[in-house]
């Protein structure tokens, strides 16, 4: 059955040209284009589409304020199809938080050679979308069978008791993970442990996601580059689609290595490339921890972390947008613990404090 898709942009000519983009795609179908948010809301009702894209720049009510209504009144996957102006990218960020489960850069430039130029990434976003099942601002996935300690609520410790030495905190994290980095971040006091990151976003959306988090949290947010040394009470995310984010050095020695290579478990940054580089430079002074995500980018990485004596964390089913890097991790045996969002922060932190 094909996935019906509703586009809600001001332009017409983009409405146009998403369409365009789209009816080549034999398993998706344009049920219906809207241009403000009113129209939407009526389409929505009437058409029951299985994903939005949505154009957070319209006049009257803005896209955010409409995604929070559909978050809350009628949860469905939502793609935002965003422009590349600084203040693009950062709403963009924002609408990730409130729940959006991906972004799609709006091209600009004549319209035949943008519809070549985007190779089928917006329908592929559209398909991974449609395999979300959102429920406010998470969704849950078929169990899986691992045998794994499970986290319950009230178990874990205050971060400001944290101490780590020379111990980092390495994460990966894809579909629903800006919301989940947000949630995760805000609980690390300001001299937390040096934390690396791999989240799996466009790339020219990664600065704004650096520095809306940075503004929400007390360690400094800020995007890795090559021979950076890695510091406590600092955050590094990996910037760009164009090279791996990996550490190299010793523990209390380690810095930021950007590096070329093909994909690795099919990204670029790789969550795997990151994990096992920490793996091998830290000598079991670290906590890997799998957010939410589609695929299985990670997983082998989280493992390889476990059995260089580190220790792990997976994101549970039911705090997950999409339980698939977490659950392919778990059934790997990569997971020392399995973990619902608002507490893996504290876990991780009672983990190095130990």
């Amino acid at each position: 059955m094909a996935i019906k898709v509703l586009i809600v942009d001001d332009s017409p000519t983009m409405r146009a040209l998403l369409r365009l983009m789209l009816e080549r795609e034999h398993d998706l179908e344009i049920v219906g284009a809207a241009a403000n948010a009113m129209e939407a809301r009526g389409l929505i009702r009437e058409l029951n589409p299985d994903v939005v894209t949505l154009d957070i720049e319209m006049p009257g009510m803005n896209g955010l304020d409409f995604l929070e209504k559909i978050m809350r009144l009628r949860p469905m996957p939502v793609i935002i199809v965003s422009s590349l102006t600084r203040e693009g990218t950062s709403t963009t960020v924002r609408a990730l938080e409130l729940g959006a489960v991906n972004c799609y850069a709006k091209p600009s430039g004549v319209a035949g050679d943008l519809v070549s130029a985007d190779q089928g990434r917006l329908a592929n976003l559209i398909r991974e979308a449609a395999q979300v099942t959102v429920r406010g601002n998470a969704s849950v996935a078929a169990p899986s069978g691992g045998q794994v300690a499970h986290v319950q609520a009230g178990m874990a410790i205050s971060s400001a008791r944290v101490s780590g030495g020379d111990a980092i905190i390495a994460i990966g994290a894809s579909t629903g993970g800006v919301e989940a980095l947000s949630n995760l971040l805000r609980r690390f006091p300001e001299d937390c442990p040096p934390t690396v990151i791999v989240q799996h976003i466009n790339g020219q959306f990664a600065s704004a996601m650096a520095s809306r988090l940075d503004s929400l949290c007390a360690p400094k947010v800020l995007l890795a580059d090559s021979d950076i040394a890695i510091k406590r009470g600092h955050v590094y995310i990996a910037p760009g689609n164009d090279k791996h984010f990996t550490v190299r050095g010793a523990p209390g020695r380690l810095y930021c290595k950007m590096r070329p290579g093909d994909p690795v478990s099919g990204h670029r940054p790789s969550i795997d490339a990151l994990l096992h580089s920490v793996a091998e430079a830290v000598q079991g002074q670290a906590v890997g921890i799998l957010l939410t995500g589609m695929g299985q980018d990670g997983a082998q990485g989280l493992l390889a972390m476990r059995r260089s004596g580190c220790r792990t964390i997976a994101q549970d089913q039911a705090t997950c947008v999409v339980y698939g890097m977490p659950r392919a991790a778990v059934e790997l045996g990569a997971a020392d613990y399995v973990v619902g969002l608002p507490n893996i922060a504290d876990k991780a932190l009672d983990l190095l404090a130990a």
